[in-house]
Protein backbone atom coordinates (compact mmCIF):
# COMPACT_ATOMS: atom_id res chain seq x y z
CA UNK A 1 0.00 0.00 0.00
CA UNK A 2 1.54 3.29 -1.14
CA UNK A 3 1.45 5.95 1.57
CA UNK A 4 0.72 9.62 0.94
CA UNK A 5 1.52 10.68 4.51
CA UNK A 6 3.39 8.89 7.28
CA UNK A 7 4.04 10.05 10.83
CA UNK A 8 6.06 8.24 13.47
CA UNK A 9 6.03 9.23 17.14
CA UNK A 10 5.06 12.88 16.70
CA UNK A 11 5.35 14.84 19.95
CA UNK A 12 4.67 18.51 20.64
CA UNK A 13 4.72 20.19 24.03
CA UNK A 14 3.68 23.73 24.94
CA UNK A 15 4.99 24.50 28.38
CA UNK A 16 3.57 21.78 30.62
CA UNK A 17 0.91 20.78 28.06
CA UNK A 18 1.75 17.74 25.93
CA UNK A 19 -0.53 18.61 23.03
CA UNK A 20 0.57 15.69 20.82
CA UNK A 21 1.90 12.59 22.53
CA UNK A 22 3.48 10.03 20.20
CA UNK A 23 1.06 10.09 17.24
CA UNK A 24 1.65 7.48 14.51
CA UNK A 25 -0.19 7.73 11.18
CA UNK A 26 -0.13 5.88 7.87
CA UNK A 27 -2.41 7.57 5.34
CA UNK A 28 -2.89 5.64 2.08
CA UNK A 29 -2.43 7.37 -1.24
CA UNK A 30 -5.74 8.20 -2.90
CA UNK A 31 -7.76 8.05 0.30
CA UNK A 32 -10.19 10.39 2.02
CA UNK A 33 -8.79 10.32 5.55
CA UNK A 34 -10.38 11.84 8.63
CA UNK A 35 -8.67 12.97 11.82
CA UNK A 36 -11.41 13.11 14.44
CA UNK A 37 -11.26 14.31 18.01
CA UNK A 38 -12.85 16.69 20.50
CA UNK A 39 -11.76 20.31 20.80
CA UNK A 40 -8.24 20.49 22.21
CA UNK A 41 -7.42 16.88 21.25
CA UNK A 42 -4.29 17.84 19.25
CA UNK A 43 -5.76 17.62 15.74
CA UNK A 44 -4.65 21.05 14.53
CA UNK A 45 -1.22 20.70 16.11
CA UNK A 46 -0.76 17.36 14.36
CA UNK A 47 -1.78 18.86 11.00
CA UNK A 48 0.66 21.73 11.42
CA UNK A 49 3.52 19.32 12.07
CA UNK A 50 2.53 17.24 9.03
CA UNK A 51 2.47 20.30 6.78
CA UNK A 52 5.77 21.83 7.87
CA UNK A 53 4.30 24.75 9.80
CA UNK A 54 5.26 23.55 13.28
CA UNK A 55 8.46 21.70 14.17
CA UNK A 56 7.84 18.60 16.31
CA UNK A 57 9.74 18.09 19.55
CA UNK A 58 10.19 14.44 18.60
CA UNK A 59 9.19 12.05 15.83
CA UNK A 60 9.14 12.35 12.06
CA UNK A 61 6.72 12.98 9.21
CA UNK A 62 6.81 12.23 5.48
CA UNK A 63 4.68 13.43 2.57
CA UNK A 64 5.02 11.51 -0.69
CA UNK A 65 8.22 9.99 0.65
CA UNK A 66 9.76 13.42 1.37
CA UNK A 67 10.77 14.12 4.95
CA UNK A 68 8.93 17.14 6.31
CA UNK A 69 11.61 18.00 8.86
CA UNK A 70 14.23 19.44 9.17
CA UNK A 71 13.78 20.88 5.65
CA UNK A 72 10.07 21.06 4.72
CA UNK A 73 10.35 22.72 1.29
CA UNK A 74 10.17 19.52 -0.79
CA UNK A 75 7.21 18.21 1.21
CA UNK A 76 5.42 21.58 1.03
CA UNK A 77 5.60 21.47 -2.77
CA UNK A 78 3.40 18.35 -2.63
CA UNK A 79 0.88 19.83 -0.19
CA UNK A 80 -2.08 22.15 -0.14
CA UNK A 81 -3.19 23.27 3.33
CA UNK A 82 -6.35 25.09 4.41
CA UNK A 83 -6.35 26.03 8.10
CA UNK A 84 -9.50 26.47 10.15
CA UNK A 85 -9.19 30.26 9.86
CA UNK A 86 -7.10 31.04 6.75
CA UNK A 87 -4.67 33.94 7.08
CA UNK A 88 -4.75 35.88 3.82
CA UNK A 89 -3.64 39.31 2.66
CA UNK A 90 -6.69 41.43 3.46
CA UNK A 91 -5.80 44.33 1.17
CA UNK A 92 -5.84 42.08 -1.90
CA UNK A 93 -8.80 40.86 -3.91
CA UNK A 94 -9.35 37.12 -4.38
CA UNK A 95 -7.84 37.12 -7.93
CA UNK A 96 -4.81 39.04 -6.64
CA UNK A 97 -4.41 36.59 -3.76
CA UNK A 98 -4.44 33.65 -6.16
CA UNK A 99 -1.98 35.37 -8.49
CA UNK A 100 0.37 36.09 -5.60
CA UNK A 101 0.17 32.50 -4.35
CA UNK A 102 0.80 31.14 -7.85
CA UNK A 103 3.85 33.30 -8.36
CA UNK A 104 5.24 32.16 -5.00
CA UNK A 105 4.81 28.59 -6.24
CA UNK A 106 6.72 29.43 -9.43
CA UNK A 107 3.76 28.86 -11.76
CA UNK A 108 3.61 30.42 -15.22
CA UNK A 109 1.42 33.58 -15.19
CA UNK A 110 -0.77 32.20 -18.00
CA UNK A 111 -1.37 29.01 -16.00
CA UNK A 112 -2.18 31.08 -12.91
CA UNK A 113 -4.71 33.17 -14.82
CA UNK A 114 -6.44 30.14 -16.34
CA UNK A 115 -6.62 28.15 -13.11
CA UNK A 116 -7.63 31.18 -11.02
CA UNK A 117 -10.55 32.01 -13.28
CA UNK A 118 -11.85 28.46 -13.05
CA UNK A 119 -11.37 28.22 -9.28
CA UNK A 120 -13.14 31.55 -8.65
CA UNK A 121 -16.08 30.36 -10.73
CA UNK A 122 -16.31 26.91 -9.09
CA UNK A 123 -15.94 28.37 -5.58
CA UNK A 124 -18.68 30.96 -6.21
CA UNK A 125 -16.33 33.91 -5.78
CA UNK A 126 -16.56 35.36 -9.29
CA UNK A 127 -19.10 38.01 -8.30
CA UNK A 128 -16.80 39.14 -5.46
CA UNK A 129 -13.63 39.38 -7.52
CA UNK A 130 -13.36 43.18 -7.06
CA UNK A 131 -13.94 43.16 -3.28
CA UNK A 132 -11.06 43.24 -0.80
CA UNK A 133 -10.54 40.09 1.23
CA UNK A 134 -10.90 42.27 4.36
CA UNK A 135 -14.64 42.43 3.58
CA UNK A 136 -15.08 38.66 3.21
CA UNK A 137 -17.01 36.42 5.60
CA UNK A 138 -15.27 33.42 7.19
CA UNK A 139 -16.97 31.12 4.70
CA UNK A 140 -15.60 33.19 1.81
CA UNK A 141 -12.14 33.20 3.40
CA UNK A 142 -12.24 29.41 3.54
CA UNK A 143 -13.14 29.24 -0.13
CA UNK A 144 -10.30 31.57 -1.10
CA UNK A 145 -7.96 29.52 1.08
CA UNK A 146 -9.08 26.37 -0.71
CA UNK A 147 -8.39 28.00 -4.06
CA UNK A 148 -4.90 28.99 -2.93
CA UNK A 149 -4.25 25.44 -1.72
CA UNK A 150 -5.43 23.83 -4.99
CA UNK A 151 -3.82 26.25 -7.42
CA UNK A 152 -0.51 24.38 -7.78
CA UNK A 153 -2.27 20.99 -8.15
CA UNK A 154 -0.84 19.30 -5.03
CA UNK A 155 -0.76 15.56 -4.36
CA UNK A 156 -2.15 15.89 -0.84
CA UNK A 157 -4.81 18.30 0.43
CA UNK A 158 -4.84 18.90 4.19
CA UNK A 159 -7.78 20.77 5.70
CA UNK A 160 -8.65 21.79 9.26
CA UNK A 161 -12.43 21.89 9.89
CA UNK A 162 -13.08 22.65 6.20
CA UNK A 163 -16.88 22.79 6.34
CA UNK A 164 -17.32 25.14 9.29
CA UNK A 165 -18.97 28.48 8.41
CA UNK A 166 -20.04 27.23 4.98
CA UNK A 167 -23.63 27.32 3.80
CA UNK A 168 -25.05 23.98 2.55
CA UNK A 169 -24.70 24.88 -1.13
CA UNK A 170 -21.01 25.79 -0.93
CA UNK A 171 -20.32 22.90 1.45
CA UNK A 172 -21.70 20.54 -1.22
CA UNK A 173 -19.59 22.18 -3.93
CA UNK A 174 -16.45 21.77 -1.84
CA UNK A 175 -17.31 18.14 -1.04
CA UNK A 176 -17.71 17.47 -4.76
CA UNK A 177 -14.46 19.29 -5.54
CA UNK A 178 -12.52 17.27 -2.96
CA UNK A 179 -14.07 14.03 -4.21
CA UNK A 180 -12.98 14.90 -7.74
CA UNK A 181 -9.48 15.66 -6.45
CA UNK A 182 -9.39 12.24 -4.76
CA UNK A 183 -10.81 10.47 -7.82
CA UNK A 184 -7.95 11.92 -9.89
CA UNK A 185 -5.38 10.34 -7.57
CA UNK A 186 -5.03 12.96 -4.88
CA UNK A 187 -5.24 12.34 -1.14
CA UNK A 188 -7.52 14.33 1.16
CA UNK A 189 -6.76 14.61 4.89
CA UNK A 190 -9.07 16.65 7.07
CA UNK A 191 -9.61 17.19 10.77
CA UNK A 192 -13.08 17.53 12.20
CA UNK A 193 -15.12 16.97 15.32
CA UNK A 194 -18.36 16.63 13.30
CA UNK A 195 -18.85 12.88 13.05
CA UNK A 196 -21.59 12.81 10.41
CA UNK A 197 -19.25 14.60 7.97
CA UNK A 198 -16.42 12.15 8.74
CA UNK A 199 -18.75 9.15 8.40
CA UNK A 200 -20.16 10.37 5.09
CA UNK A 201 -16.87 11.27 3.39
CA UNK A 202 -13.98 9.25 4.77
CA UNK A 203 -12.53 5.85 3.87
CA UNK A 204 -10.49 5.71 7.06
CA UNK A 205 -10.41 7.68 10.28
CA UNK A 206 -8.11 8.12 13.26
CA UNK A 207 -9.62 9.18 16.58
CA UNK A 208 -7.33 11.38 18.71
CA UNK A 209 -7.93 12.44 22.31
CA UNK A 210 -5.51 14.07 24.77
CA UNK A 211 -2.86 14.06 22.03
CA UNK A 212 -2.93 10.26 21.62
CA UNK A 213 -4.35 7.89 19.02
CA UNK A 214 -7.35 6.09 20.52
CA UNK A 215 -8.31 4.09 17.41
CA UNK A 216 -7.58 3.94 13.67
CA UNK A 217 -9.19 2.07 10.81
CA UNK A 218 -11.99 2.08 8.29
CA UNK A 219 -15.29 3.65 9.26
CA UNK A 220 -16.78 0.15 9.63
CA UNK A 221 -13.91 -0.98 11.88
CA UNK A 222 -14.25 2.05 14.15
CA UNK A 223 -18.04 2.18 14.32
CA UNK A 224 -18.59 -1.61 14.60
CA UNK A 225 -22.11 -1.40 13.29
CA UNK A 226 -23.03 1.67 15.32
CA UNK A 227 -23.37 5.31 14.49
CA UNK A 228 -19.84 6.76 14.29
CA UNK A 229 -20.69 9.46 16.80
CA UNK A 230 -21.66 6.85 19.41
CA UNK A 231 -18.38 5.01 18.84
CA UNK A 232 -16.48 8.29 19.00
CA UNK A 233 -18.04 9.31 22.34
CA UNK A 234 -17.22 5.91 23.79
CA UNK A 235 -13.59 6.19 22.65
CA UNK A 236 -12.92 9.71 23.90
CA UNK A 237 -15.08 9.54 26.99
CA UNK A 238 -18.54 11.06 27.06
CA UNK A 239 -20.49 12.68 29.84
CA UNK A 240 -24.21 12.41 30.51
CA UNK A 241 -26.17 14.98 32.42
CA UNK A 242 -26.79 13.87 35.98
CA UNK A 243 -30.34 13.44 37.20
CA UNK A 244 -31.59 16.80 38.38
CA UNK A 245 -28.90 18.92 36.67
CA UNK A 246 -30.31 22.14 35.23
CA UNK A 247 -33.69 21.22 36.65
CA UNK A 248 -34.57 24.92 36.66
CA UNK A 249 -34.73 24.88 32.86
CA UNK A 250 -38.40 24.66 31.95
CA UNK A 251 -40.76 25.94 29.35
CA UNK A 252 -43.21 26.78 32.12
CA UNK A 253 -42.58 29.55 34.61
CA UNK A 254 -43.98 29.52 38.13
Amino acid sequence: MALAVRAVGLVKTFGELRAVDGVNLEIPQGSFYGIAGPNGAGKSTTLRMLTGLLRPDAGSAEVGGAQVWPNPLQAKALLGFVPDNPVLFERLTAPEMLQYAGLLRGLDPAVIAERSAELLRVLDLDDSRDRLIADFSLGMLKRVGLGVALLHNPRVMVLDEPFGALDPVNAQVIEDLLQRFRDSGGTVVFASHVMDVVQRLCDRVVVIAHGRVMAEGTIAEISKGRNLQDAFVELVGGRDLEEGELSWLSSLSD
